[in-house]
């Protein structure tokens, strides 16, 4: 029974831990892709911006899905840290890309313009799909 519940808190506490980084990894992309972005999409989406809530929201599910495979495969934290990095440069590629793609993109999300946005948001999450599934093993 003792060995169980060693174990147990060993595994609650490798849970917590990851679980909080991600935490942190997810505040720190938003915080990055924010800045980089031309637009404020937070007082955007505050202001009832839709537009802006469909590019964030993409660009999170598209970092979020290789942060996840990162945490499922990383032997350690400083792998998870390595393959977290790789997908938040990958989704300011995929922002950039989208930008080249279309180049009224901010002034289209500041109007709330849904088409623009929802074709950034469909290339961050398919980036976001392909990255983590390049990362599995």
């Amino acid at each position: 029974m003792e060995s169980w519940i060693n174990e147990f808190g060993t595994g609650i506490s490798a849970h917590l831990l990851y679980f909080a980084l991600s935490i942190v990894l997810i505040a720190v992309f938003i915080a990055i892709y924010t800045a980089i972005t031309p637009y404020r999409e937070v007082a955007l989406i505050r202001a009832g911006n839709t537009a802006a809530a469909v590019s964030l929201g993409g660009a999170l599910l598209g970092f979020s899905l290789p942060l996840a495979q990162a945490v499922a495969q990383s032997g350690d934290l400083d792998d998870m840290l390595t393959w977290s990095a790789v997908a938040l440069i990958a989704q300011l590629a995929a922002y950039g890309l989208t930008r080249l793609l279309l180049p009224h993109l901010p002034t289209d999300v500041k109007e709330g313009k849904l088409a623009p946005a929802i074709f950034l948001a469909a290339i961050s999450i398919a980036i976001g799909v392909l990255n983590a599934a390049a990362m599995a093993d």
